[in-house]
């Protein structure tokens, strides 16, 4: 057996064992939560709390402090649309029937020009390492 395939093994096996560990001790700790993480996916101030959370951390990633302005419009537009989409859904606004629907239309357009600007960053930052 080569050296690279018996060090190979090794970490998988290392790996497996560390992942079966964390099964082991995670899984009765969740299955003891389910009931309290049950309630709280139907009380409405988890909703509000999340929004409040993501509201700030959207703006700052999308904006270019330095310059005190979006570092894309686009992606910004398409950033705060997400975000108004998931603050009508945490609001139940227009109605509770569309509260699910907003939510995932919002988080999915959030995600998206989340995914959009790191790759928009990420290319800028290998430009200016070309000059």
């Amino acid at each position: 057996m080569t050296p690279t395939l018996a060090r190979a093994l090794d970490a998988s096996a290392v790996g497996l064992s560390a992942l079966c560990l964390v099964h082991c001790l995670a899984l009765p700790a969740l299955a003891l939560l389910l009931p309290v993480l049950g309630l709280w996916a139907q009380a409405e101030w988890v909703h509000v709390a999340f929004v409040l959370v993501a509201a700030p951390v959207a703006a700052l990633s999308f904006v270019d402090l330095s310059k005190r302005r979006p570092r894309s419009w686009c992606l910004a537009t398409v950033a705060i649309l997400g975000l108004a989409l998931m603050i009508a859904g945490a609001l139940e606004f227009p109605s509770a029937a569309d509260e699910r629907a907003l939510t995932v239309v919002g988080g999915i357009l959030l995600a998206g020009a989340h995914l959009a600007n790191w790759r928009r960053r990420h290319n800028d930052a290998r430009c200016a390492a070309c000059d």
